[in-house]
């Protein structure tokens, strides 16, 4: 079993900085693709950075140049720095990767349970 475990979030001011890490365990031969999305009340949920196996990063634009997504291939874990962070940041941060579990197997796509940033004063 792969799962996915999110920290890190908690309140903070306007302007201020939250750090995010998401680890994968279990049966994991292969991550390809790790990211973040986020879930604001009454909204769709949306990606808001992703990262490759090759280091390919992509961001929404709302994010540029305030997040910043890494990975540590050897934790198997994905982190996301979030600086100068608004009140329109307020949302549910979920992981997300495709895992591939063993050298047979297809890739499959999981999700973490989610992790509340609030951003306020």
């Amino acid at each position: 079993q792969v799962q996915l475990v999110e920290s890190g979030g908690g309140l903070v001011q306007p302007g201020g900085s939250l750090r995010l890490s998401c680890a994968a365990s279990g049966s994991i031969f292969s991550i390809y693709v790790m990211g973040w999305y986020r879930q604001a009340p009454g909204k769709q949920r949306e990606l808001v950075a992703r990262i490759t196996s090759g280091n390919s990063i992509n961001y929404t634009g709302s994010v540029k140049g305030r997040f910043t997504i890494s990975r540590d291939n050897a934790k198997n874990t994905v982190y996301l720095q979030m600086n100068s962070l608004k009140p329109e940041d307020t949302a549910v941060y979920y992981c997300n990767a495709d895992i591939q579990a063993r050298p047979t197997m297809s890739l499959l796509n999981y999700w973490g349970p989610g992790t509340q940033v609030t951003v306020s004063s």
